[in-house]
C-alpha cells in the first residue's frame, strides 16, 4: 500500500509475472500510475465504477495476507437509486479482484441489506492508453503508434493499439451479464437486488476474449493462491515470540513471493511495483543475499538467469561489453524500438561483482557442485571483464562511466544524477571508482578463489587471493581519509577522492575488507546522531554537501541499506548497533503497514511522529521486503556452511521485545535442521529443537 504524491489516497498492488495491476482503495484506477501494465505496457488506465451518476463510498480495502487477492468494501451512502427515492445506505458493495496468467479477474458482488427490492445502476468507465512505462514516467515521444477502431459485442469490448514497433497490443473487457449499455468507455447494468439478498457480476481484463463465470473466477482464485503458497513455503520458516514481529516477517516474505516470477530458469524476485516490475540485476542479487540463509532456491534462479542474459558483445548504447552481467531488462514499444536503452541494459559496474559475489556465497550455503560445474564459465567470463577494467586503472579499482548519453550517469546503487560528488559539491569527472564497488570486487575475488580451490584449481585460487590482496591494500592507501576517519565515497577521474561521507562505506564492512581498527571507526559514525536519525543509517551523513532528507539518495534511508550496514557492524562483532538498527527498521514497518517502502525521507525521528514517506517510492519493493531477514540473520549471528554440513552461531542477540525465535527446516546437503534461540537474562541461548543429526550445530555465547 502506498500514497500518491498529494492524494491522500492509498494505493493497492496486485502482480502474476509480467502483468501488475495499481489502484485506489476503491479499486478505481484513476490517474498518476494507477493502471494494469503488461509486458512494460499500460494496458489497462481507467476503471471507474459508480452507483449511477455518484461515486461509491469507501468503507474498507486490503490486501490478503498472501498478496493474492484485493478487497474493497463500499457502499452507496447518499445515493438514490435509479427509480427515485430517499436516498438509501444499505446497499454493500464488495470488490474481489486478483490477476492470473495475465488475466484480471474481478467479482463484484452486491448485498441488499434494506426490506425492499433495490435496483443499482451500476456503471463502469474504463480506457487504455497503451502508454509506455517510460512514458509514464515522464519521458516524451516525437511520435505514437495509432489507436485501432474498437470492437464492441454485447458483452465485449476490444481496444487496440498499433505501436510504432508494429506490434498490436490488445486489452478485451468482457463481463458476465449483458449491460444494458456497452460503448468502448463504459458499461452500464441496472441490478435488481431482492431484500436479503445477493447479486454478483463477475468481469474479465486480458489480452484475449474470456467468458467470466463463477466458475471461472473460482477456478482461476485456486490456481492463483496455490502458486502463491508455493512461493511463500518455499525454504525454512522462522517464528517468534512477537505478535507483531510475526506479522512483519509474514508480510515481507509475502511481499518477496508477490514480486517473485517463476521464469523459465527459476523463480526470479522483480525489483519493485510500479516502476520496476521487471527483471533487474543488482536488485535480485542484494534479494538473494537477504534471504540466501532461508532459501537457497532464489539464489539459484537468480544466478541461471544472469548467467543465461551475461553479455558476449560491446556496445556503447547498452553499455556492454563481453562478461558484463545486466542491470535491468524490460519489455515495451520504447526499448523495442531502441528509444531507450534499457530492452538489455548493462550499465551497473556493481553488478558483475555482486554476481560472482552471490555464486560463491551460493555455493558455500549449499555446496551445489552441479550449478557451479553450469555457472563456471560465466564466472571466468565475468572475472575477465572485472580485472580487464581493473587492469587499465592506475590504483587497480574498478571504474564506470556511461557510453552515451541516454545510459545511466552513475552506475552504482545510487544511480541518481546527483548522487556522487566532491566535498565542495561539484560532480566528479569520470571514470568513477565508488567504494563499495572495490569491496564488491575484493569480495569477488576470495569468492572466486574459494570456488577455485574446491574444483582443485591451486593456481587459480591463488592468483585471486593475491589480486584481493593487493586491492584491499589499494582501498586502504588511497580511500581511507585520516581527517575523517572514514572512507572517501569515490575516487573520480582526474584522480581525485571525493571526501564524502556516506553510507556506501558501510558495504565494505558486509564484505571484510576494512582492517579493525578503521573498521571500528566507520561503525562508529554510522551508528551517531550524523547518520542515524532514529529511523536507520541515512545514507549521507546529515553533516555533508548537498545533503537532504527528501532527496532519493543523499540523506533518505534506503532498508536495505540500512540491513547491508547493520551486517557489516556485526561481521566486526558489532551486535549491539546491530540490534538497534533491526529495532528502528521493524518500528518504521509498523508506520508502512508492516511493507517497508524501497526508501523514506531521512528526518530525524520525533516523539509520536511517524517516518516521513517518499511520495513515489516503490511498495512493494524486493530488497526493501528481504531487510528484515537479513537483518535478523545478522543479530543472530548464524552461518551456514554446507561443504561442513556444519551451523555456526556466534553471540546471537534477539530483538527488542521478542524473547523467542525458532528458525524451522534450515536445509543443508538434503537434510535439515531446527533451532530455537531464546533470552536467559543477559545471554541468548540456542538449542537444536529437530532435524538431522548430521547437520553439525556449534555456537559461541
Amino acid at each position: 500500500m502506498a500514497s500518491l504524491p498529494g492524494s491522500g489516497i492509498n494505493r493497492y498492488a496486485l502482480k502474476d509475472g509480467d502483468t501488475f495491476l495499481v489502484c485506489t482503495d476503491t479499486g478505481d484506477l484513476l490517474d498518476e500510475a494507477d493502471g494494469m501494465y503488461r509486458d512494460g505496457t499500460r494496458v489497462l488506465s481507467r476503471w471507474f465504477l459508480c452507483l449511477g451518476e455518484g461515486a461509491l463510498s469507501l468503507l474498507s480495502a486490503a490486501a490478503s495476507q498472501d498478496n493474492v487477492y484485493f478487497v474493497a468494501h463500499l457502499t452507496n451512502q447518499r445515493t438514490a437509486m435509479l427509480e427515485g427515492g430517499p436516498p438509501f445506505s444499505g446497499i454493500h458493495i464488495e470488490r474481489t479482484r486478483f490477476l492470473w496468467r495475465g488475466r484480471l479477474h474481478e467479482r463484484i458482488a452486491c448485498t441488499n441489506y434494506a426490506q425492499a427490492e433495490a435496483v443499482l445502476p451500476l456503471r463502469m468507465e474504463f480506457a487504455a492508453d497503451f502508454r509506455d512505462m517510460f512514458e509514464i514516467r515522464g519521458a516524451t515521444r516525437a511520435r505514437r503508434g495509432h489507436e485501432c477502431e474498437p470492437e464492441v459485442s454485447d458483452t465485449q469490448v476490444s481496444l487496440r493499439y498499433e505501436g510504432l514497433d508494429q506490434v498490436v497490443r490488445r486489452t478485451v473487457l468482457a463481463f458476465s451479464e449483458r449491460p444494458v449499455e456497452l460503448s468502448a468507455s463504459q458499461a452500464r447494468f441496472q441490478l435488481r437486488v431482492p431484500p436479503r439478498a445477493r447479486r454478483e457480476l463477475y468481469l474479465e481484463v486480458g489480452e484475449e476474449a474470456g467468458e467470466p463465470t463463477r466458475e471461472r473466477f473460482r477456478a482461476a482464485a485456486a490456481k492463483a493462491r496455490c502458486a502463491m503458497r508455493l512461493r511463500v513455503r518455499s525454504g525454512a520458516r522462522v517464528r517468534s515470540s512477537g505478535r507483531v514481529f510475526n506479522a512483519w516477517l509474514e508480510r515481507s516474505r509475502a511481499d518477496i513471493a508477490l514480486l517473485t516470477s517463476d521464469l523459465a530458469t527459476g523463480p526470479y524476485p522483480y525489483a519493485g511495483i510500479p516502476w520496476f516490475s521487471t527483471p533487474f540485476g543488482r536488485d535480485a542479487i542484494i534479494t538473494a543475499l537477504q534471504t540466501l540463509w532461508l532459501d537457497p532456491r532464489l539464489a539459484r534462479g537468480v544466478l541461471a538467469f544472469l548467467a543465461g542474459s551475461q553479455a558476449t558483445e560491446t556496445s556503447a548504447f547498452r553499455d556492454s561489453a563481453p562478461g558484463k552481467i545486466m542491470h535491468e531488462t524490460r519489455k515495451g514499444e520504447m526499448v523495442a524500438l531502441g528509444e531507450l536503452p534499457f530492452g538489455l541494459y548493462y550499465g551497473g559496474v556493481d553488478t558483475t561483482p555482486l554476481f560472482v559475489m552471490l555464486a560463491g556465497a551460493y555455493v558455500q550455503r549449499t555446496a551445489d557442485v552441479g550449478l557451479l560445474e553450469d555457472l563456471w564459465p560465466a564466472l571466468l567470463s565475468a572475472m575477465a571483464w572485472i580485472e580487464r577494467q581493473c587492469e587499465t586503472d592506475p590504483d587497480g579499482f574498478l571504474t564506470y562511466q556511461r557510453g552515451e548519453s541516454g545510459g545511466l550517469i552513475n552506475q552504482g546503487w545510487k544511480d541518481s544524477g546527483d548522487s556522487v560528488f566532491h566535498a565542495d559539491g561539484r560532480m566528479p569527472e569520470t571514470p568513477i571508482a565508488l567504494i563499495e564497488v572495490q569491496g564488491y570486487v575484493y569480495a569477488a575475488l576470495r569468492a572466486m578463489a574459494a570456488m577455485a580451490r574446491h574444483r582443485g584449481e591451486t593456481e587459480a585460487a591463488l592468483h585471486w587471493r593475491r589480486h584481493a590482496r593487493r586491492l584491499r591494500a589499494a582501498v586502504e592507501a588511497r580511500l581511507w581519509d585520516e581527517e575523517l576517519r572514514f572512507y572517501a565515497i569515490a575516487r573520480d577521474g582526474r584522480g581525485d577522492n571525493c571526501r564524502v561521507r556516506a553510507s556506501n562505506a558501510g558495504h565494505l564492512l558486509y564484505v571484510g575488507l576494512p582492517h579493525e581498527e578503521k573498521a571500528q571507526q566507520v561503525i562508529e559514525q554510522l551508528d551517531g546522531h550524523t547518520f542515524n536519525g532514529g529511523w536507520g543509517i541515512r545514507t549521507l551523513g546529515a553533516d555533508q554537501p548537498r545533503f537532504d532528507p527528501m532527496s532519493y539518495h543523499n540523506g533518505s534511508v534506503w532498508p536495505h541499506d540500512v540491513a547491508i550496514c547493520a551486517a557489516g557492524m556485526a561481521r566486526y562483532g558489532a551486535r549491539g548497533p546491530a540490534v538497534r538498527l533491526l529495532a528502528e527498521t521493524f518500528e518504521a514497518a509498523t508506520h508502512f503497514g508492516m511493507r517497508l517502502p524501497e526508501l523514506f525521507c531521512g528526518f530525524p525521528r520525533v516523539p509520536g511522529a511517524p517516518p516521513v514517506a517518499y511520495p513515489v517510492a516503490c511498495l512493494p519493493q524486493a530488497w526493501a521486503a528481504g531487510s528484515v531477514f537479513m537483518l535478523l540473520r545478522a543479530c543472530l549471528g548464524l552461518n551456514v556452511d554446507a561443504w561442513r554440513r556444519e551451523i555456526t552461531v556466534e553471540q546471537p542477540r534477539l530483538p527488542v521485545g521478542v524473547d523467542r525465535v525458532q528458525v524451522q527446516g534450515i536445509e543443508i546437503g538434503g537434510k535439515s535442521v531446527s533451532l530455537a534461540f531464546e533470552r536467559a537474562g543477559e545471554r541468548v541461548l540456542v538449542d537444536r529443537t529437530g532435524g538431522d543429526a548430521e547437520v553439525r550445530v556449534s555456537a559461541r555465547l
